[in-house]
């Protein structure tokens, strides 16, 4: 399992680098001030760091228990950052709507959209960082 070290180091640079993605292209997307999407999206990635940390926890003690290893495979990679997005989307939907002045319908589209994107961002960058920071345990598994 990973260390606390670790996961600060992978939940950091998560947000860092999809923060320096999302902003200009949800700017572009909706037409809306830089500035307004780029500081809703810092105060999204400060409860996604939160959620992050906490979800990506207690999963990783459930596929222990589960599975007896914390290594997944592409399905339970989709199906790890679909979740992630699912309870994260359930937070954020009333803070985007109120935060922008716009329905909640037009924050639901923003929000897939910002979920689509960090969905396919989550499962590239675990991948990549799974193969950069490779823990002991999984030494012979793919």
């Amino acid at each position: 399992m990973r260390s606390l070290p670790d996961r600060i180091r992978h939940v950091v640079s998560f947000e860092v680098i999809g923060l320096a993605l999302v902003t200009p292209l949800g700017a572009l997307l909706f037409d809306q001030p830089m500035l307004d999407i780029g500081v809703l999206s810092a105060i999204i990635a400060m409860l996604a760091t939160l959620w992050n940390l906490v979800y990506n926890y207690l999963f990783d003690i459930v596929m222990r228990s589960v599975a007896g290893t914390t290594a997944k495979g592409a399905v339970l990679r989709v199906f790890h950052a679909v979740l992630f997005e699912v309870g994260l989307l359930c937070v954020l939907l009333p803070f985007i709507a109120a935060y922008l002045g716009m329905s909640l319908w037009q924050a639901l589209m923003m929000d897939i959209s910002f979920a689509l994107f960090y969905m396919a961002y989550a499962f590239l960058f675990n991948w990549v960082y799974d193969r950069v920071f490779p823990l002991p345990e999984w030494q012979g598994q793919s």
